[in-house]
């Protein structure tokens, strides 16, 4: 492999580090869950991305098979917390309609 292209997937490397940490300033400050659990997913795609191109760098084929098992539990992470998600934001809508629905009962 070419020194200019061993040079140009480091620098992707890099930039897609520092992605990642303005990916989990997202995760930490929010404002709302639903832009942490796509920042996750972000950071998710990214840490496959550099395995895929770390893989490239050393030559090494198994990073490859580590790289698709990552994906899968990346994805089934983001569905769980996705899930998570809907079952309390539907629990508090319901409570809050049936307060509302109280409130003018009376």
């Amino acid at each position: 492999m070419s020194i200019i292209l061993t040079a140009i997937l480091k620098g992707c490397i890099c930039v897609l580090g520092v992605c990642m940490l303005l990916a989990l300033i997202r995760v930490i400050r929010g404002p709302r869950l639903a832009d942490r659990i796509v920042a996750v997913n972000m950071i998710g795609t990214m840490a496959d991305v550099i395995m895929i191109m770390l893989s490239i760098i050393l030559k090494e084929g198994w990073l490859i098979d580590v790289t698709i098992l990552y994906t899968l539990i990346s994805f089934l992470s983001v569905i769980v917390l996705t899930k998570v998600y809907m079952g309390v934001y539907n629990e508090t809508t319901l409570e809050d309609s049936e307060e509302e629905e109280k409130e003018e009962s009376k």
